[in-house]
């Protein structure tokens, strides 16, 4: 992406910088303290900029006042991945048997307020089941545990799972978007299991608070021609499996409204709380 945004940024370049660090909020809070001027962004995504701040008691940045939305970048589509040594052959078999039997089942996630935790949790709040979390370290402990069978179900991205429902060590058995997934053509979305469930693991680009709209306006106009070249387009999708949104940065503020409500309410109401 960098290339494409030097290309209509008379010829600015893109500079990614990585910060990792506790989920994401590390980052942000950096990008937080700095000028509106436009010179640096931060990749948004839903646990920095949606539900850190119902995790956090000491976030230094409030995610709804501390950024100024610029644009929706991408959904990358997720999927309910099931041990294959389970009977159920449906999200609707196994939230069945959830139901009748409560506690016994069990989902693995990528720590404690990770999105692999907050989709399971939100699943058991929208499909009224108690699926117990299993919290490992990263996401590939995480996926690991489920491919030796310890775990009964996660939320893995598709990129990262295909290889492994291809083989049949695991079970795709529902899509988090309401929308099919291309890539998993006999894996039906959630919401038919569950009517109206819909969730995306969306990435944006925000900047500090204040900017000027006229420069928002700006850059986001030179962040849609980017995603418009195929190059761009075709490494987001191919690389990620992830579908390209682009828009207006009043769509990506919506959407970051309607999360920032989301997540926040789940957790009060699951009690979720880092340790």
């Amino acid at each position: 992406m960098s290339n494409g945004f030097q290309q209509f940024a008379n010829g600015q370049p893109l500079v990614v910088e990585n910060r990792p660090g506790a989920g994401g909020t590390l980052a942000a809070a950096q990008v937080a303290l700095e000028k509106p001027d436009g010179y640096v962004l931060l990749l948004a995504e839903i646990g920095a900029n949606a539900a850190a701040h119902a995790l956090q008691s000491k976030l230094s940045y409030d995610p709804e006042r501390a950024f100024t939305p610029i644009i929706h970048v991408a959904n990358l589509p997720t999927v309910v991945l099931m041990r294959p040594t389970l009977p159920y052959k449906t999200l609707g078999d196994l939230i069945a048997a959830a139901k009748q039997q409560p506690g016994k089942f069990n989902y693995a996630s990528a720590g404690i307020g990770n999105w692999t935790h907050l989709f399971m949790a939100y699943l058991n709040s929208r499909a009224g089941v108690e699926m117990v979390n299993v919290p490992y370290r990263s996401g590939a402990e995480m996926t690991t545990s489920l491919l030796r069978g310890d775990t009964d179900v996660a939320a893995v991205t598709v990129s990262t799972s295909m290889p492994f429902i291809k083989e049949g060590k695991v079970r795709a058995v529902a899509g988090f978007p309401a929308k099919q997934i291309p890539e998993l053509a006999d894996t039906p979305p959630a919401t038919q299991s569950i009517p109206g469930f819909s969730i995306d693991l969306w990435h944006g680009i925000v900047a500090p608070a204040g900017m000027d709209p006229a420069l928002v306006s700006r850059i986001n106009t030179i962040f849609n021609k980017v995603l418009e070249v195929p190059a761009v387009s075709a490494a987001i999708s191919q690389s990620q499996a992830a579908a390209v949104v682009g828009g207006s940065a009043k769509q990506f503020d919506d959407l970051l409204k309607v999360e920032q409500k989301r997540w926040p309410e789940l957790i009060k109401s699951a009690g979720i709380k880092l340790d």
